[in-house]
């Protein structure tokens, strides 16, 4: 009963019914023959009555050993389509709509090692396919996943069940949702492999730069500089030679080479030993030498490396030298830079910039100034020189300030309601941006970085921009600057500011309430000229007190309240002292109005404990905690503030976090220096 009731369709239902419909056509045909010859017609009818019985005798016996057949070749084609996919090359699987394994084939167990039924969910043999990354509607997904040693690339496609409720007989008919997922593996690992290989043995380009050629050649006896400097060329091309590349020297102190990408992963993995390596060759020298090194990877072509090696060298020197510095298209990688920048004793550098910075103000109208967020003495003072130079020179100059804390408050007095000084020489941002224009030169002090600038839009706005910064820089630099003049070795922008004014104009003449606030920035940035101090910082400090800086003003100037002491000696007295080197603590910030400086001052204070290496101090201050970290001689707290997002000096730097308590921020800090700790980047 169940085969009379299939029903046939298509094509074979037509091949079936065309002897009927033949019969009907000669029924049509025998009418016609009737009007002719009634004798041919009942001839003719006769035959038909003949042919309908042979018809439907012959479809009544036929029918049922078609259906059989029919479903016998079904049969045996399901067999054969199950067969060919349990025996296929390729690893596939059906998973349910929640991952889980219903089916696989013979190449997916043995690529799991399962020589059983695999049953569990997808995720389980590769954590990758998670329920969430399983395509919807039409979609497929192409997955990149790897199981013990072997790549593959997981196609995934959605298969539905909607309606199959309609040919089932044991579900009702509804609205159902249901799928299906096919998976495909394709092992990609041998074409992994030689893509990595290939990439491996792309080639980058690298320059060395001595930091100290000319001071290290002058302190040795003129006779054996020519050792010192085949010793130095020795140690960078065996260095060099070790990793299989090419060393060319293209100046007395610069190199060009040439590596193999793989040779640069094995430097990095080395951390750059030549830094420390060429420190050793002392043949009398009373200066160790110092390298930086710029490597460019991943570049379209290999001119395009060269830039980035380029860059590299530049960030290098830039952040005081000794150092190595790796390039890539998205990002960039530090290492080293653990020596202090030697300071230099000629102030050539220094007049050439003055005579530079001279030519941008006369052909400029108007002059604003700014600092970075949240300024500091430094930052005002610096701000406080260039108001004096515009205004020698004839220029209107006007100072970006948008808030004041409480300890650059009463430097900030001296020239509020001071009739020497005109109303609008502090505005804000808001102010600024009404005032730039194309007659207006920006001229930023004490900040190279364009996010924590006072006023970031006046970057865009102006198309004269001077740069004055003693920071070392990190990956984001002012980088559309017209002068540009970074000093890492400077102990201040106010000392920066200080010799430029020497060589401007010879009727320049510095008033007290200036040389007060210069003054008074060095003597925060030098921690009173005990830290980061050279004989040009003396010389600087000793043209203020020339010109009318008085210390005692000064030291006036810095007295603070009793709850701001207090605090600072509350975060001194809780300080832990993590891993018998690194002291860190709180600042609490009830009762404070600038509770950040007042973090900096203990993390200062932190230093004058035996056997602390560095400190850390965080403050929340304006929805954010702030990092202030500061060490003497022994760590580079500028790496560490960088890999949690911050910058500075190698012994002053800092960061902020967002969305972050200070517990939280106290354990983000200790697995930063258990890392670099355990990499080898500090000690």
């Amino acid at each position: 009963m169940n085969k009379k009731r299939v029903r046939l369709k298509g094509r074979l239902k037509i091949y079936m019914q065309t002897s009927l419909y033949l019969g009907i056509l000669l029924t049509l045909v025998d009418v016609g023959i009737y009007f002719l010859d009634m004798r041919a017609g009942f001839l003719l009818t006769c035959f038909l009555v003949l042919y309908f019985g042979m018809i439907v005798l012959l479809m009544l016996y036929n029918r049922p050993v078609i259906i059989n057949e029919l479903v016998s070749f079904a049969t045996q084609y399901g067999q054969i389509q199950k067969t060919l996919l349990r025996d296929m090359v390729v690893p596939y699987a059906l998973l349910d709509d929640n991952g889980r394994v219903l089916w696989c084939n013979t190449a997916f167990k043995s690529a799991i090692h399962s020589e059983k039924g695999f049953r569990k969910s997808i995720t389980y043999v590769f954590p990758a396919i998670t329920k969430e990354k399983l395509p919807e509607g039409d979609q497929e997904a192409e997955i990149e996943i790897s199981f013990e040693g072997s790549e593959y690339m997981a196609h995934i496609t959605r298969v539905s069940l909607k309606g199959v409720e309609e040919d089932s007989d044991i579900m009702e008919n509804g609205d159902y949702e249901g799928c299906l997922y096919a998976i495909y593996l394709y092992d990609e690992t041998a074409l992994k492999i030689a893509l990595r290989e290939n990439d491996a043995q792309s080639l980058a380009v690298g320059l060395i730069y001595l930091d100290n050629y000319e001071e290290a050649l002058a302190s040795v006896e003129e006779v054996r500089r020519s050792l010192l400097t085949a010793l130095i060329d020795r140690k960078v091309n065996k260095y060099v030679a070790a990793f299989d590349g090419i060393c060319q020297k293209i100046e007395k102190d610069k190199y060009l080479i040439i590596l193999k990408k793989k040779a640069v992963a094995q430097m990095q993995e080395q951390r750059f030993e030549l830094l420390e390596d060429v420190k050793t060759v002392n043949i009398g020298n009373e200066m160790a030498v110092t390298i930086s090194i710029g490597i460019g990877l991943d570049g379209l072509v290999y001119a395009q490396n060269y830039e980035f090696a380029r860059t590299a060298i530049d960030l290098a020197l830039g952040r005081g030298g000794d150092q190595a510095v790796v390039k890539l298209p998205d990002r960039i990688n530090y290492y080293g830079g653990k020596s202090q920048q030697v300071e230099k004793n000629t102030r050539v550098k220094a007049r050439v910039k003055a005579h530079a910075l001279r030519e941008i103000i006369t052909s400029k109208d108007h002059v604003l100034i700014m600092g970075h967020a949240n300024a500091d003495v430094d930052s005002f003072g610096a701000a406080v020189g260039i108001y004096r130079i515009a205004r020698t020179l004839e220029r209107r100059a006007q100072i970006v300030l948008n808030n004041v804390n409480t300890s650059l408050q009463p430097i900030v007095d001296l020239f509020l309601n001071n009739p020497e000084y005109e109303d609008d020489m502090l505005i804000n941002s808001a102010q600024a941006i009404e005032n730039a224009g194309p007659n207006a030169v920006l001229v930023v002090v004490d900040v190279n970085k364009p996010s924590i600038t006072e006023c970031p839009e006046l970057l865009r706005m102006c198309k004269s921009i001077v740069v004055l910064d003693h920071h070392r820089g990190g990956t984001e630099t002012i980088e559309n600057a017209t002068l540009s003049y970074v000093e890492t070795y400077a102990s201040s922008a106010c000392e920066m500011v200080s010799e430029i004014l020497q060589y401007i104009s010879d009727s320049l003449r510095i008033r007290s309430e200036e040389a007060d606030s210069m003054y008074a920035g060095m003597v925060i940035d030098t921690d009173k000229f005990v830290s980061k101090t050279g004989v040009r910082t003396f010389e600087a400090a000793a043209f203020l007190k020339r010109n009318g800086a008085d210390v005692t003003r000064v030291r006036k100037l810095f007295r603070e309240n009793a709850v701001e002491y207090k605090a600072r000696a509350d975060a001194v007295g809780q300080a832990e002292i993590y891993r018998h080197a690194y002291a860190i603590s709180i600042c609490q910030s009830e009762g404070l109005v600038s509770p950040n400086v007042i973090g900096a001052q203990a993390a200062n204070e932190l230093l004058n404990i035996r056997g602390v290496k560095a400190s850390f101090v965080l403050t929340e201050f304006m929805g954010k905690v702030f990092f202030s970290a500061r060490s003497i001689d022994e760590v580079n707290v500028q790496v560490i503030m960088e890999r949690m997002g911050g910058g500075g000096h190698l012994n002053m730097a800092g960061c902020q976090m967002e969305n972050i308590s200070l517990h939280d921020g106290i354990e983000v800090l200790k697995r930063t220096l258990d890392k670099m700790i355990e990499e080898g980047e500090i000690s």
